[in-house]
């Protein structure tokens, strides 16, 4: 195995890949059969005259590769979990289903979530299921371990889904596609969804609490609440992280969006982007591709105070691990594993609070929670 995996593949998923691939070793794990996925679709291929739109060599390769893709709308499936929401007819016995955006690579960040707020569990008396979502990262020897090994974290967990793309930013929006396409057939008639990113804090108590609560809605009507952005436009500087240049979008206006690294939905808002998504082309920036979709539907996203993609600093005069400041929230953007396993249990045991505190400085030293 390379230096660069070994960095950051943690020993015992090393050893269980060994004990997968070597007969010699006792322990084995049980034999598994992917079953058939209804949408068996071939790779696609590049659009070789994205070549001839003007200036395309001068773009930064990440943008070339989506003008080259931007038509793909299947790819085929590798890990599949089709009885994930009991089928779709049990699929309306889930409440809230937690919808993950997560890399091959962050094995770290998804076992402290299913420690923590992403734990599957029967909360005040209805039921919250959690899905990864994933692609592909590497080439070659790499990329074919780095599969094996999410193999191995989905047949113990049963909750990572994933496709053979590529895992870039810029195929965030294809992400999301996937998934609700897979959705529609799996899971479509889930009550409400929370679609996020893994190094948030999601309050998925205070979540199911805001939605028992919402007034005739019991996830068939429209909702679609998070971060509110309005009046902003694509950024046309090249070295920007939200580059989008006149090729991809010519206009100067973006719909608003709710912030992506968290949001909340039901699960009628999410059949209506995905029906709408098969008319409305691909965007770069998955945020503003949803706002784009639920426009078409002359649907619109809402604010929550709850929300904090930017993060939740507490004021000079208050420990940043005190739990009451984040008691009320619904969401914060930014944290690392080891910050989120220290407030989610903080939150639920605040007597645990400095106990947690005194352990996390010395294993984490530089590290502050914001």
């Amino acid at each position: 195995m390379s230096l660069m995996l070994a960095t950051f593949i943690p020993s015992f998923i090393i050893f269980r890949f060994v004990c997968l691939n070597n007969p010699s070793v006792i322990r084995a794990l049980p034999e598994y059969r992917f079953p058939a996925y209804k949408y068996s679709w071939p790779k696609c291929r590049q659009n070789i005259s994205a070549s001839g739109v003007p200036g395309f060599y001068s773009l930064p390769r990440l943008i070339q590769d989506f003008l080259s893709y931007r038509h793909c709308r299947h790819f085929p499936i590798i890990l599949d979990i089709p009885d994930k929401c009991g089928g779709a007819n049990g699929s309306a016995d889930i409440f809230l289903l937690l919808v993950i955006k997560s890399s091959p690579v962050n094995y770290d960040r998804r076992e402290v979530l299913r420690k923590t707020w992403a734990k599957e569990r029967l909360q005040n008396g209805v039921w919250i299921r959690r899905i990864f979502i994933a692609g592909t990262t590497g080439e070659g020897y790499e990329k074919n371990t780095l599969n094996k090994l999410l193999e191995i974290e989905k047949l113990e967990h049963n909750d990572i889904l994933q496709w053979d793309f590529n895992d870039t930013f810029y195929n965030l929006t294809l992400k999301q596609v996937l998934f609700l396409e897979w959705m529609d057939t799996n899971c479509p008639n889930v009550r409400f969804l929370m679609n996020g990113d893994d190094d948030v804090l999601a309050h998925t108590d205070n979540m199911v609490d805001y939605l028992k609560n919402l007034k005739d809605n019991d996830g068939s009507k429209h909702l679609f609440t998070g971060y509110l952005i309005e009046n902003r436009g694509p950024y046309r500087y090249p070295d920007l992280k939200y580059y989008v240049p006149v090729q991809v979008q010519e206009t100067d206006t973006y719909p608003p969006y709710l912030g992506g690294g968290g949001f909340l939905l039901s699960g009628y808002s999410a059949t209506v982007m995905y029906k709408m998504s098969h008319s409305v082309m691909f965007h770069p920036i998955d945020d503003v591709y949803i706002a784009m979709c639920l426009e078409k539907a002359e649907l619109r996203p809402t604010s929550h105070i709850g929300v904090k993609i930017a993060g939740h600093r507490s004021p000079d005069n208050i420990d940043p691990l005190e739990p009451c400041y984040f008691k009320e929230i619904l969401l914060v953007h930014r944290f690392l594993p080891a910050e989120l396993y220290v407030m989610w249990n903080s939150l639920h045991d605040p007597n645990l609070k400095y106990g947690i505190y005194i352990t996390y400085q010395c294993l984490f030293p530089t590290m502050v929670v914001q």
